[in-house]
């Protein structure tokens, strides 16, 4: 998975992955959200605490890379195209692949969120709150420590 910081992205390597799960209603390949972990665990908490419609799940399937540097959401396909959250990035699988497999789609990845126990895919704009949330939260973490 890739930040603008360079590491390694899952979004790079997992348009080569073929599987035939499909990720929502559409059947297109999701888009992936990717943070860095730390960031990406405060929101993941935030999203599963976060009040959903009965039986409806706030968070779909994450990934985390091998050395736990970043975490990658996954949202619906288009996301790519608007989203201009600092310290993210959003990547277009363009279809050619990432269907939320039950095996990580990229060797040395792994779920953090398996999608046999998530939504389909995160909300973007939920997923924006969370991330802005999450980034004030390590903000006055940091200031306090």
């Amino acid at each position: 998975m890739e930040t603008s910081g360079g590491s390694r992205t899952t979004a790079q390597h997992a348009h080569h992955q073929e599987s035939s799960a499909r990720p929502d209603d559409t059947g297109e390949a999701p888009d992936l959200v990717t943070v860095p972990a730390r960031q990406g665990l405060e929101a993941v908490d935030i999203l599963r605490r976060g009040a959903a419609p009965a039986g409806a799940p706030r968070v779909g399937p994450v990934l985390h890379d091998g050395a736990c540097d970043t975490l990658g959401f996954l949202v619906p396909p288009g996301t790519a195209a608007g989203w201009d959250l600092p310290g993210s990035a959003c990547t277009q699988t363009y279809g050619r692949g990432l269907r939320i497999p039950s095996e990580p789609p990229v060797t040395g990845s792994g779920w953090l969120l398996p999608p046999d126990v998530t939504g389909p895919v995160t909300d973007p704009v939920v997923l924006r709150a969370a991330l802005g949330e999450a980034a004030r939260l390590i903000e006055a973490a940091d200031r306090c420590s």
